[in-house]
């Protein structure tokens, strides 16, 4: 039986948070290998990369395997250079950890061939899976862009905040690029009602400020963020709680790739196959089958076939299509599941050549995916979040209403 009113609680993490660093510093490396591909007339498909940065206190080291247009001596130049815009743009110029003077360590090397010969199409054989996994996608009606209140509104108040501070807009220059935030929403009836608790812990440059100083500076970007779902009167704020927040990024805390996974996809409202998005490209199912796994899903949704979806596709490596593919209406559904289920399979090819086709995945378009989500976006001009068009809800509900 359905809860009538219950809390549900999602946290985000801003562009400066030491993991997301490395996730950016990942996806710039991605970005990098497709736009010298398109420069060497290679084909973008050929590309590959997995590539995982760890950093530190003025360190960054970057590992993995690629298979590019380069020869090592420019891959490492060219990564290095990556690396340190990656840096600057999102605006650490600190003792401990410096776009200019951080040591940078390479040590990306080619895939490997026993990986190579099951992803690559040769003869009959189709693109492979580059691993095999679970994926899952998931859409609902919380917010305009069909995803879960808690962790929507988690990442706009992170992205609000950035803003804010890339732009010099007030006091809001006093704040550094580590933050992360919190969100507690009370539902009702199955609905976002009222948030009843926030926490933000933001970075400050300016050791003199107090955390009602830091709350003073950060609430009216908090409230704007907000004005569409009610903050309650009795709503707890937790903001920089430890009450100093100045050493921050990679200085205060080592960062890897892939640590934010819940943060990257529904906050937890959502289940997740366990694999990481950043630094890889398409052939990585992890990636590109949670992509299509939040297409279809979200168009589902959009369709109005269901108030909320929810799609696992699973794969083996090496082999192209998919070797399940479940969907969950939760109760909300306007449609046989298991007629769904035919109908998403015949709507879309779901082997890994053929999500990359459809959703034009081999492009530079990664590395604004690496903050704030990688669900929830506007599709871009450049074809970015491209997963996130709703195109084929008129398909989908002509084929269930045939």
């Amino acid at each position: 039986m359905a809860r009538s009113e219950y809390l549900f609680t999602s946290e985000s993490v801003s562009e400066g948070h030491p993991d997301k660093v490395c996730d950016r510093i990942s996806d710039e490396i991605v970005d990098l290998f497709y736009r010298e591909a398109k420069r060497a007339e290679m084909d973008p498909a050929k590309v590959r990369v997995a590539c995982e940065t760890l950093a530190t206190t003025n360190r960054i080291v970057i590992a993995g395997e690629v298979r590019c247009s380069l020869d090592e001596k420019k891959i490492k130049s060219k990564v290095k250079s990556a690396a340190r815009k990656a840096v600057k743009a999102i605006g650490y110029e600190q003792d401990g950890f410096h776009w200019k003077t951080a040591k940078i360590d390479v040590l990306l090397h080619a895939q490997s061939a026993d990986i190579a010969q099951g992803v690559d199409a040769s003869g009959n054989k189709d693109e492979g899976a580059g691993d095999q996994g679970i994926m899952f996608g998931y859409a609902c009606r919380e917010t305009p862009e069909l995803m879960p209140a808690p962790i929507y509104y988690a990442h706009k108040i992170l992205e609000r905040l950035a803003q804010a501070r890339k732009a010099g807009e007030g006091e809001a220059v006093k704040l550094g690029p580590d933050a992360k935030s919190q969100v507690t929403v009370r539902y009702k009836d199955g609905k976002p009602s009222e948030v009843t608790s926030i926490v933000l812990s933001t970075q400050h440059l300016d050791a003199g400020l107090s955390s009602e100083d830091v709350r003073r500076i950060v609430e009216p970007y908090i409230r704007e963020v907000l004005s569409d779902l009610t903050i309650a009167e009795t709503c707890v704020w937790h903001v920089n709680p430890t009450g100093k927040f100045v050493i921050g990024g990679p200085d205060g805390d080592a960062g890897l790739t892939g640590r934010k996974i819940i943060v990257d996809t529904y906050g937890g409202a959502a289940p997740h196959g366990g694999g990481a998005f950043s630094g890889k490209d398409p052939t990585k199912v992890d990636r590109s089958a949670a992509y299509a796994a939040r297409y279809l899903a979200k168009n589902v949704v959009a369709a109005k076939l269901a108030e909320r979806c929810t799609i696992q596709l699973s794969y083996a490596i090496g082999v192209a299509e998919p070797l399940s593919i479940y969907v969950d209406l939760h109760g909300t559904g306007k449609v046989d599941e298991a007629d769904l289920e035919k109908a998403l399979r015949e709507a879309m090819d779901l082997t890994p050549r053929g999500i990359r086709e459809h959703l034009q995945l081999s492009r530079p378009i990664y590395a604004r995916t690496s903050a704030y989500g990688h669900f929830g976006r506007k599709a871009g001009r450049d074809g970015s979040f491209s997963w996130e068009k709703t195109d084929l809800a008129p398909k989908l509900k002509a084929a269930l209403q045939a």
